[in-house]
């Protein structure tokens, strides 16, 4: 499998610096699961789930700029997920992601994690900064803190998914 570059997060520092370092090695760990597969590969599923390793990429690309983009700054959703009927299809991502290119899903990603880490660098350290769209269920405050651990949460799941797949597909393990 070829290596793709994993930052251990530091073991002391600042909570906004443990949150980033968290977050951004786990999403070099879901890359890592699918690096050097191809578009065939990538559409595999593990029965009986229809979860992909493709179909991981696309989604966590969605949610990165569901969470980041549009619920912290309150901007419209990106390009690609505009438009998109998450009630009506609500597994469009990972239905979809079997008709795209290796590079098209990591570019999506690489994309959607680029967008996410400027809008936290435009909010700084300042975990308690309320994002611009309130929770659905309730009402409430969402903070910079909260979307963060969630984002770490959701990565560190589908990661527990990704080493499954890769090790049905090719009997890779590990890391």
């Amino acid at each position: 499998m070829p290596e793709i570059e994993r930052v251990y997060p530091p073991m002391h520092g600042p909570e906004p610096v443990q949150l980033r370092a968290w977050l951004a090695f786990h999403r070099q760990t879901l890359k890592h699961k699918a690096a050097g597969l191809g578009q065939e590969q990538l559409a595999q599923t593990l029965g009986p789930s229809t979860l992909s390793l493709g179909g991981l990429l696309k989604h966590m690309a969605l949610v990165e700029d569901y969470w980041f983009s549009v619920v912290l700054l309150g901007d419209e959703e990106a390009a690609p997920w505009r438009g998109i009927d998450g009630e009506a299809d609500p597994d469009w991502e990972f239905r979809t992601a079997a008709d795209d290119s290796p590079d098209v899903l990591f570019g999506l990603l690489d994309d959607a994690i680029r967008a996410s880490d400027r809008a936290v660098d435009e909010i700084g350290d300042n975990l308690d900064h309320a994002a611009k769209v309130a929770n659905r269920r309730t009402g409430g405050p969402i903070d910079l803190r909260w979307i963060m651990v969630h984002m770490i949460e959701e990565y560190a799941r589908h990661n527990g998914h990704a080493d499954l797949i890769r090790e049905s597909i090719d009997g890779t393990t590990g890391s």
